[in-house]
C-alpha cells in the first residue's frame, strides 16, 4: 500500500531500491525533507549517497520504493520532467561545459523559461552571491579554478528558480577556505532566498554545521538520522566521521551501536 505524504513535507523517499546492473546500491532507504530545510547525507566512498541523488532527480530508475516531491509520485519521471518540477541536482565535480563561456553555462541552466526579464534578474543574482563570476562571464568555464567552477554549478542550477537543489559533494577537491566560503553561501541561499536544499557530503563537520537534519548511509541503508546538533554529539559520528575510527581486523568501520532518532 502506498504511504500518504506529510503536508508540510517537500520531499519524501519511502524504502528505496536501486541497482547499478546486479548491484543493490540502495537498500530500502527513507528520507524525509521538509521545505526550507538543508538536510545532509553523509557516508563513506560507496555508501550510496550519489546513487541516492541520481535515483531523486531521474537519473536512474528505482527498483522499488517511492519518491514523492510536492505530494506527487515522481519516480520513473525522465529527468527533464523532474526539472521542470523544480528539482536541481548539481553533480560531484561540477560538470560545467568547459568550452562556454560563464555566461553562456548561466543561459543554459536557464533552459526550461522563457521570462527574459526574470532570467536577467536571476542572472544578476547569481552574480550578486558570486562576484568572481561576474569577473568571469566571458570566460570559458574550464579555464576557472575549482573552486570558481563549482561557484558556477551552483549558480547554474540556481537559474533554473529550484524547489529544492540536490548537491552532490560540493567541497570535493577545495581548500578549507573555500570550503568555508561556499558552504557560506549556501546557508545564505538557504536563509535569505528560501531554498531548500539536499546536501550529500564526506566532510561531516562542515556539512552538520551548515544543515539542520542529517542522515548517515552506510552500504546503502540508512543507519542513523537525527538532528544537525544531535549527530554532532554522536559518539558514533565523533569516531567514524569527526575524530579516529575503529577499525576491524579487515579494515572495515565498525559502529558501536546504532541509533535512529525520528
Amino acid at each position: 500500500m502506498n504511504q500518504k505524504p506529510i503536508a508540510d513535507n517537500i520531499l519524501e523517499v519511502l524504502n528505496l531500491e536501486s541497482f547499478y546492473g546486479p548491484i543493490m546500491a540502495i537498500r530500502g532507504a527513507s528520507l524525509v525533507v521538509k521545505k526550507g530545510q538543508i538536510v545532509t547525507v553523509l557516508g563513506a566512498n560507496g555508501a550510496g549517497k550519489s546513487t541516492l541523488l541520481k535515483t531523486i532527480s531521474g537519473i536512474m530508475d528505482p527498483e522499488k520504493g517511492q519518491i514523492i516531491f510536492e505530494g506527487e509520485e515522481i519516480q520513473g519521471l525522465e529527468p527533464h520532467k523532474i526539472v521542470r518540477k523544480g528539482i536541481v541536482h548539481v553533480p560531484e565535480g561540477r560538470e560545467v561545459f568547459p568550452l562556454l563561456t560563464v555566461d553562456e553555462n548561466l543561459t543554459l541552466g536557464a533552459y526550461t523559461r522563457s521570462d527574459k526579464a526574470e532570467i536577467a534578474k536571476d542572472r544578476q543574482l547569481v552574480f550578486d552571491y558570486f562576484p568572481i563570476l561576474s569577473e568571469r562571464r566571458n570566460q570559458e568555464a574550464g579555464t576557472l579554478s575549482g573552486g570558481q567552477q563549482q561557484m558556477l554549478a551552483i549558480g547554474r542550477g540556481l537559474m533554473l528558480r529550484p524547489k529544492i537543489m540536490l548537491l552532490d559533494e560540493p567541497s570535493l577537491g577545495l581548500s578549507p577556505l573555500l570550503v568555508q566560503e561556499i558552504f557560506a553561501i549556501l546557508k545564505r541561499l538557504n536563509q535569505d532566498e528560501g531554498v531548500t536544499m539536499v546536501l550529500v557530503e564526506q566532510n561531516a563537520k562542515v556539512a552538520l554545521e551548515l544543515a539542520d537534519v542529517g542522515y548517515v548511509m552506510e552500504i546503502g541503508r540508512i543507519v542513523m538520522d537525527g538532528t544537525a546538533d544531535r549527530l554532532m554529539e554522536s559518539e558514533d559520528i565523533k569516531a567514524f566521521y569527526l575524530g579516529h575510527q575503529e577499525v576491524g581486523e579487515r579494515g572495515e568501520r565498525r559502529w558501536k551501536r546504532k541509533k535512529t532518532w525520528r
